[in-house]
């Protein structure tokens, strides 16, 4: 992403509102499903480090009640819109290498569990 924005060719300007238009017909789906939203939570790589891609979803959002803090967006949050605003938008840091991680090891411990022989008990 950080290569599409930063390019002027049309191209990349193309993938990048493709980008953004497909979050705003996600996010109008699990509106419509939802009967509304209390929240957008930007986060991994794009969300929490694409200031510009938060703008325009909650620009394109704004039909839903979000009301961007662009201050608060420039410099990354958490809260990314108003105190005010209908919908609130959010930037949290996560860690996906330490989530997969983290369920690898559960399989493996749950493989390694259930393949383990029972152990028997000595009669006193």
């Amino acid at each position: 992403m950080r290569i599409l924005l930063a390019s002027r060719r049309p191209q990349a300007r193309e993938a990048v509102d493709l980008f953004v238009y497909r979050i705003g017909r996600e996010l109008g789906s699990l509106t419509a499903a939802l009967g509304g939203l209390d929240a957008i939570v930007f986060t991994a790589g794009i969300g929490e480090h694409a200031a510009e891609i938060r703008a325009r979803v909650c620009a394109d959002a704004r039909w839903i009640g979000v009301a961007l803090d662009e201050a608060a967006n420039t410099g990354g949050g958490p809260r990314i819109s108003r105190p005010g605003s209908k919908v609130s938008a959010w930037v949290i840091p996560t860690n996906e290498n330490l989530m997969v991680a983290r369920h690898t090891r559960h399989v493996l411990d749950s493989r390694m569990n259930s393949s383990a022989p029972k152990a028997r008990h000595a009669k006193p």
